[in-house]
């Protein structure tokens, strides 16, 4: 019945939850997470495949929990430099060895968690003026990162961040736009051969944790010190990229 070791059903367990729970209303750093945590048990080529179903099915949630409360003239600005950056990345899966990109994936995800501990004082000090190309560039970045790894967060929040918009259409915005980048990413997987449909199937058990993720996530959301949350995270992103980088 049991086709892998315990700790591949341990792992993408809590990697499904994580993704839930990200989506539910805990966003930020924790849904960065749970790519290089799926890449300790799985081929990190495997692993973008795996994640991507999931996390098409738990946008479904995300993008109905803020219906038409984003601000469709952002997404349009992002989208075509995201596509610039999904083929780059995807080409770059298909040259690079299975052990580099263990190591460029845990590159990414250190960069990210440096820029998390940095993150207010890059907000504060910078002296914005909104240009067409920054979007562009914010899109392609995230594209990239995000065929890589699923880490397109951090380019994105700081492009939104610098507009002048609430926080509730910077979640709405956030939510369509990456749902639209994971559909924009699943005809290059395709192409790339990098749905394991065996694999698939074996994960298909995941499904059921998904929604629970959403919901607990939701609840807990306004329960939490999100502050001391984001620092917890921030260290297991850390701890997991090092793991990536020198195992």
């Amino acid at each position: 019945m049991f086709e892998h070791p315990p700790i591949f059903y341990i792992i993408t367990g809590i990697a499904a939850f994580i993704i839930g729970l990200a989506k539910g209303g805990l966003a930020g750093t924790l849904g960065t997470l749970a790519t290089p945590l799926m890449a300790l048990v799985i081929p990190p080529d495997q692993v973008v495949g795996l994640v991507l179903p999931m996390l098409m099915f738990t946008d479904v949630f995300a993008v109905a929990a803020h219906w038409r409360k984003w601000q469709s003239r952002l997404v349009i600005l992002l989208l075509p430099g995201a596509v610039v950056g999904v083929t780059i990345g995807t080409y770059f899966i298909r040259s690079a060895p299975t052990e580099v990109l263990r190591k460029v994936l845990g590159v990414i995800v250190l960069l990210i968690a440096i820029y998390k501990l940095l993150e207010h004082w890059v907000v504060k000090a910078a002296k914005y003026e909104g240009k067409t190309w920054h979007g562009v560039l914010a899109g392609t970045v995230a594209g990239f990162t995000s065929s890589l790894a699923h880490a397109g967060g951090p380019p994105i929040a700081i492009f939104l961040l610098l507009q002048d918009i609430t926080p509730q259409v910077f979640v709405a915005t956030s939510a369509l736009f990456f749902a639209l980048l994971n559909w924009v990413k699943v005809p290059y997987y395709a192409y790339s051969g990098l749905f394991n449909f065996s694999m698939l199937w074996d994960v298909v058990w995941l499904l059921p944790i998904l929604p629970l993720g959403v919901w607990v996530g939701k609840w807990i959301s306004t329960r939490i010190d999100k502050v001391l949350f984001e620092k917890v995270i921030t260290v297991l992103l850390a701890i997991t990229a090092l793991m990536l980088i020198f195992a």
